[in-house]
This record gives structure tokens, sequence and C-alpha cells, in this order.
């Protein structure tokens, strides 16, 4: 699988210093807590890290799906196009989800409508942003159906969710999301519970499916690493509601910095080419700290085997070590920095 041609310069989406509470019994939990990043054109940006480290959060909050309550977006900016995606009101977003930026989510049985056919979930995307009637939102389906590889469109858009495998209901998310060419695809573990060989198909049509729009960008959401290895260009590395680490894919892998992205990559089985020498699967030791009760200090500093004293008390900044790649982590020397970030 190979990834998509060269990114412009050019950000489609800007998010600065976002952040995402929950009231929980009168209690604001940070689930996502000054995150600032930028979405270039024809770009792959994979965002990874633990269940509960703020991915989806910050996915939702970009589309303005945080329900509310408990959930609310209390600062920062989601610039699109010139425009605050924060402030905008429901019926201004309401244009904008759906017709330029779209999301897959992690389930596709709960995200379909069990008693619609699937011809017309994917029809009323059409009709509600491009004006079509419903015989051409109709006839969008089944091209659209054509395009993620789902056999005999033209009977299948008369069938209902039950009726559809696993893999192909997700093909029917992504048909739906790209309905209307959206210039971001915010795409959400789209491959959870599919087996290797629908995986790899999954995700090399939504390649395929980008390389016919170079100025659009994809936001791939993950917990595997194998697959942002293989498809992204730029990488974050999310833990406790901040980003944690920021580089290319390839400065990622050659050079992690932050001792939570070495305990992911670390994580991933390596096969030995000695087939009779076993080797320990490395872990990370803990679990990720609740939210309602995250650390002082370094989000990270309950589980990390090489955290000073500092760690505890004092929250390290996010500093660039080189050009785009940013750590956030006391053991990162400041002197090696060209700059710091928000």
């Amino acid at each position: 699988m190979e990834t998509t041609a060269a990114v412009s310069t050019t950000a489609l989406l800007e998010v600065r210093d976002l952040q995402t509470y929950f009231n929980i019994e009168g209690t604001w939990a940070k689930a996502v807590d000054g995150v600032s990043f930028s979405i270039q054109a024809g770009e792959v940006l994979g965002i990874v890290g633990e269940s509960g480290s703020g991915k989806s959060v910050t996915a939702l909050s970009l589309m303005r799906l945080i329900p509310d309550p408990p959930g609310r977006i209390m600062g920062g900016e989601v610039l699109y196009k010139g425009r605050d995606l924060t402030k905008v009101s429901y019926e201004e977003m309401y244009d904008v989800r759906g017709k330029e930026l779209a999301m897959i989510f992690q389930e596709p049985m709960t995200s379909l409508n069990p008693v619609l056919r699937i011809g017309d979930q994917i029809a009323e995307v059409a009709m509600a942003h491009e004006g079509l009637t419903r015989e051409q939102g109709l006839e969008r389906a089944i091209d659209m159906l054509k395009a993620v590889g789902i056999p005999d469109p033209e009977r299948r858009i008369r069938d209902y969710p039950h009726q559809f495998s696993g893999g192909m209901r997700q093909r029917v998310m992504i048909a739906i999301a790209l309905a209307c060419n959206p210039s971001i695809l915010i795409a959400d573990e789209p491959t959870t519970a599919l087996d290797v060989t629908i995986q790899a198909q999954i995700l090399e049509l939504m390649i395929d499916l980008q390389r016919q729009r170079k100025d659009a960008a994809i936001v791939l959401i993950t917990h595997d690493l194998a697959v942002v290895a293989e498809m992204c260009h730029r990488v974050i590395v999310m833990y406790g509601g901040k980003i944690q680490e920021v580089a290319t894919v390839e400065e990622l892998f050659a050079n992690p910095s932050h001792p939570y992205t070495r305990g992911l990559l670390a994580s991933i089985p390596r096969p030995s080419k000695d087939h009779n020498q076993r080797e320990r699967l490395k872990a990370i030791p803990g679990n990720v700290p609740s939210i309602m009760n995250l650390p002082v200090g370094c989000k990270f500093c309950t589980r990390c085997e090489v955290k000073i004293d500092k760690c505890d008390t004092v929250e390290p900044p996010l500093v660039e070590i080189t050009a785009g790649h940013s750590v956030r982590c006391h053991l990162v020397s400041p002197t090696l920095s060209q700059g710091v970030t928000a």
C-alpha cells in the first residue's frame, strides 16, 4: 500500500488550543486539553494513542458532535476556510458537516439506521447538501456503492444494514462520508472488528478515493502503528488529552523521542529471523489514568520508567526538537529546540 501524492503546504484546517471537557457530577473532566495542529491539503494525518487518550473526542470536536450536556468545547479555535467552526451556529455547522468535513465512525452497525434502506441513507446526504431529488440521490448512491466496490449496487441500494457483512457496512459508511466529495475525511478506527484482509481492502479504498481528489485530506485515528506506517504522512501521538509528540512518519519511527511513543513502538510484535527464538512482547506498565484523576505534571509520569522528580509536578511544554518534530517531555533538552509551540 502506498501513501498519497505530495502534501501541499496549504492548511485545510487549523486547530488552536482546543479544549473539550465533560461535566461529571459537577466536576469538569479535561478530555482534550489544549490541542493544536493543522491538516494540510493532500495529507494523511495519523492520530494514535491508547483508548482514553483523547483521539476520538478531538475528532468529534472538529465535527461539533460532542453531546452537550455533558460535554462542551470550552475554548480554542477550529479554523476552516477562515471560519471558526466552534463559533458558528448549529444550522451553519449542519451545512459544513457531510459536505466539507465528513466522518467514518468506529462501528458501522450502530452508525447506520437499521430501519432505512442503504440507498436512502446515502442519498440523504446528497439531497440535503446538493439539492438533488430522491431519484438523483439514489443514482448518486449507486455511483458511490460502485466506487467503494460493492457489487450489484442497483439491487443493494434496496437492502438494509443487517443484510451486509461488517466489511460491506464499513464500505457503505465510506460511501456516505464521500457522497459530497468532502475536503476532509475523518476516519475513526475505520477497520475495527474487521479481519486483516478486509482491513487492507478498506484502507486501500480510502487511499484510492483520496488520490482522485489531490487537495483533500484524511485524518486517520487508529491504534495500529503498522497502518500508520503504511498510510500516513505525519503522526500525532496523544495521551492524557494532550499531544505528546508529532512528527513525520519517517522521523517518528526512526527517532521516537517521547517515552510513551517509544513504549508504543516497542509493543509492536516483531517477527524474528530465528523462528526458534522466543521474545516476550513488551508492554507499557500500568493503565491509562482516568480523565477525572490526571496527574498534575506530565500526564504520562505514572507509567514512565525514566521520569524525574520534576515530572510529577510540572507539565512539560511541547518543544520542537527538529523541524516538524515536537515532543512534550522534560528529558528533551530545550537547548536542542528550534522553537516552542503551544
